[in-house]
């Protein structure tokens, strides 16, 4: 892919609402049986935002790219997740915006699919 197409790509993904994105990403979960506050606890997990932020986050605009770009401490541990999402081995991404939004995507495809908390959180 042309290096241009691909940053616009990314700018895209970032511009997205956030709200509407955790909706989808809440909506996978729940189709598998997961629930919003597994979502949330991912979230919490990856990020550091507590409950109270993350659900302020919906009730405002927030871009997607500002959720990560402004979340107070992204987990050590978020560099153990790796795998394959939307095409993309995460731990190969080298855009380190588009690695922290995969990294929650790959987190909520481990619930979708079942795994339990304490493997999802790397425990």
């Amino acid at each position: 892919m042309d290096h241009g197409v691909y940053l616009m790509e990314n700018e895209k993904v970032y511009q997205m609402d956030f709200s509407k994105v955790y909706h989808l990403l809440v909506s996978k979960a729940e189709k598998k049986g997961r629930t919003r506050q597994e979502v949330d606890e991912v979230a919490r997990w990856l990020t550091g935002y507590s409950q109270e932020e993350l659900e302020g986050m919906l009730e405002r605009p927030v871009s997607y790219g500002d959720f990560f770009r402004e979340a107070p401490e992204l987990n050590e541990n978020r560099k153990l997740i790796k795998g394959v999402v939307c095409g993309v081995r995460v731990e190969d991404i080298e855009e380190p915006l588009m690695r922290e939004i995969r990294y929650l995507d790959k987190l909520v495809d481990e619930l979708a699919r079942g795994k339990a908390m304490d493997k999802i959180l790397r425990k």
